[in-house]
């Protein structure tokens, strides 16, 4: 019973032509098939308002089971009943309150709306905060035996183990209800960075090497790296991170308040660290993080490959930057694709997963599910709302035109088809997947992209674009957010150690770190001084421990799309089962029967050795050229 949690992807951008679309523009102008219909949550604010003051006016009548709890199966079931009851009506507020605000970040109202909810949430917590200390003190014994009496219980059966499994973690009611109560200071950190980011900073216009300016913000920052021309992506990159360095203090800040709170809540729940915290919820073993930054750092020569080849195709004759890193593989390739071609592809690419997979995606595309463009104010990046339970769920994009954003509305779909199948399929109290699966159904919509798009094209250009964007995807989620996953690590364990988290530290931090992945003193990739900010470009290290999900689903998703590609039957059904088993069971044992087994090296050892077949192709092509 805790608040919607909307998955977020990895940033992406997208648009009609790439000046046009990398700029954001007037959503008053966008037509109505390229935004998101949010009146299918709440027809408008007034409903959304009524609905919320009846909700709130219920959220105290479930103190009314307290002391109940063991009095008998049926009021266990009637509590449980009435909790997720109100937890669903709180999620679908709050659905529509951040998503309205995502809209335009600029606008007071909706901003309003959301804290609203985040208060409303922190109450209800509050007021719940009694049913897990209760249900322990109730005892295992007698909680099976309420399972047996009545068949309501069935549903919340995996709920009320786990109680049992975190017992040493689970304070006195009074003790709960304190941390309840402190949950809208939980949230100031990453509320003060997200305003910041996407609303108020300042900034800067630079000139392009043909004289005209250009503001690089977030969603015009992530166009011009891609620029052909050198310069202008030098220019970019360093006046993006030289301003952000300029709010280095603020960003330290923030992001020490936002490691505070975590130490907080580990401590008070007698983990030994954060990292400890966070993957205890879902029963993942330390051991998972752990190894993936091990096995990646013992990867880095095949990374330093993908780099040295990156380097000869693009024509460098001096030193490649880090500023060099997104711009074109294959420069003579324009791979551009209007909403419509996307959507083509992507349905054709999803074939394999059988024609109810693709009436889902239609309605998808048909039904006004996705938010397209940018816009003035609007949030960057781009994410799956699946937290509407009885509706469906929604995407934001910031679609440029670029392969990589028909990969990323790919990437979506899957954390959208995911939520379907699991809305569908399960009760709410088990519709809400892991986070740490969260990631897999996206990124196996990547592969299959990937795959069909290669059976499409026969020119050696166009196929080194394309293998140079998988091996771009290999970069990005699984280097690249290892790096992450491995920054945010030190960064916890500075707080546990009681060392200053400044923005000094952490770009000094960033910078070496960064210099390590990517061999700067080999002179693989030179990474220049003012890279040591783009940590705070990062609005994930407001998520504890989510980036390297990202590297772990993108290894798991490796290992099953690949089953599903050669045809194996079974693969695709076992898929389509996991994708229906919301959370019903932990999230190691959710992949293991779907066919993979996140605590071993394989996952990440059979990446590798695909990532290398790629370069062998690649090379082998460059060779008869």
């Amino acid at each position: 019973m805790s608040p919607v949690r909307p998955v977020l992807a990895v940033a992406a951008v997208i648009g009609m032509s790439v000046l046009t679309m990398g700029q954001a523009r007037d959503r008053a102008k966008i037509e109505d098939q390229y935004t998101w219909s949010l009146a299918e949550i709440y027809p408008s604010v007034e409903a959304w308002r009524a609905q919320k003051t009846t909700i709130a006016a219920e959220v105290p009548t479930i103190r009314r089971f307290a002391g109940r709890l063991g009095d008998s199966a049926q009021t266990l079931a009637e509590a449980l009943e009435t909790g997720s009851r109100l937890d669903k009506e709180l999620s679908r507020l709050y659905v529509y309150a951040s998503m309205l605000a995502d809209q335009d970040t600029r606008q007071s109202e909706p901003q309003g709306m959301q804290q609203e909810m985040q208060q409303l949430y922190a109450e209800f917590s509050a007021q719940a905060s009694f049913i897990e200390p209760e249900i322990l003190r109730v005892g295992s014994a007698a909680i099976e035996q309420f399972l047996a009496a009545d068949p309501r219980l069935g549903i919340y059966a995996f709920y009320l183990r786990d109680i049992a499994r975190r017992a040493a973690h689970t304070l006195s009611d009074a003790e709960e209800k304190i941390l309840a109560d402190a949950q809208p200071l939980a949230g100031s950190a990453s509320n003060i960075y997200g305003i910041l980011a996407n609303a108020d900073f300042p900034y800067p216009t630079i000139a392009l090497s043909d004289g005209r300016p250009v503001k690089v913000d977030q969603a015009g920052y992530a166009e011009l790296r891609t620029r052909p021309k050198r310069e202008d992506r030098q220019r970019a990159m360093s006046a993006f991170f030289t301003a952000l360095g300029a709010f280095s203090r603020t960003f330290g800040t923030t992001m020490n308040s936002s490691v505070q709170r975590a130490l907080f809540y580990s401590k008070s729940r007698k983990y030994g660290s954060t990292l400890e915290a966070t993957l205890d919820g879902p029963n993942i073993p330390v051991s998972v993080y752990t190894r993936l930054i091990d096995g990646v750092n013992r990867s880095l020569p095949s990374f330093h490959r993908y780099l040295r080849l990156r380097k000869r195709m693009m024509g460098v004759t001096d030193d490649l930057h880090y500023y060099d890193l997104y711009a074109p593989l294959v420069a003579s390739v324009d791979l551009q694709y209007t909403p419509e071609e996307a959507q083509r592809h992507v349905l054709a690419a999803m074939a394999p997963l059988g024609p109810d997979y693709l009436s889902v995606l239609r309605r998808a595309f048909g039904e006004r599910w996705l938010d397209w463009f940018p816009s003035e104010g609007k949030r960057s990046g781009a994410y799956s709302n699946g937290g509407a339970y009885d509706v469906h769920p929604y995407m934001l994009l910031n679609y440029q035109g670029q392969y990589t954003d028909v990969s990323t509305l790919a990437h979506e779909l899957g954390h959208t088809m995911h939520s379907h199948y699991s809305n569908t399929t399960q009760p709410y109290a088990l519709a809400n997947y892991p986070t740490f699966v969260a990631e897999v159904a996206s990124t196996f919509n990547e592969a299959l992209l990937i795959d069909y798009m290669l059976t499409q094209v026969k020119d050696d250009a166009t196929r080194l674009a394309l293998l140079g964007n998988y091996l771009e995807g290999i970069k990005a989620t699984v280097f690249r957010q290892t790096q992450f996953a491995e920054f945010e690590l030190r960064v916890h364990e500075m707080g546990l150690k009681g060392e200053p988290i400044t923005g000094d530290a952490l770009a000094k931090l960033y910078l070496d770190m960064t210099k390590r992945y990517y061999g700067h003193d080999q002179r693989v990739v030179i990474v220049d001084d003012d890279i040591a900010h783009e940590w705070s470009y990062i609005p994930h290290f407001y998520r504890d421990f989510y980036v390297f999900q990202y590297a772990t689903s993108f290894t798991a998703a490796e290992a099953l799309a690949t089953k599903v590609t050669e045809g194996d039957a079974a693969a695709k059904q076992r898929y389509l089962t996991f994708l229906s088993a919301g959370g019903s069971k932990y999230p190691i044992d959710l992949l293991k029967e779907a066919g993979v087994d996140m605590t071993t090296d394989e996952p990440l050892d059979l990446t590798i050795r695909k990532m290398n077949r790629v370069m062998d192709e690649m090379e082998a092509i460059l060779s008869r050229q």
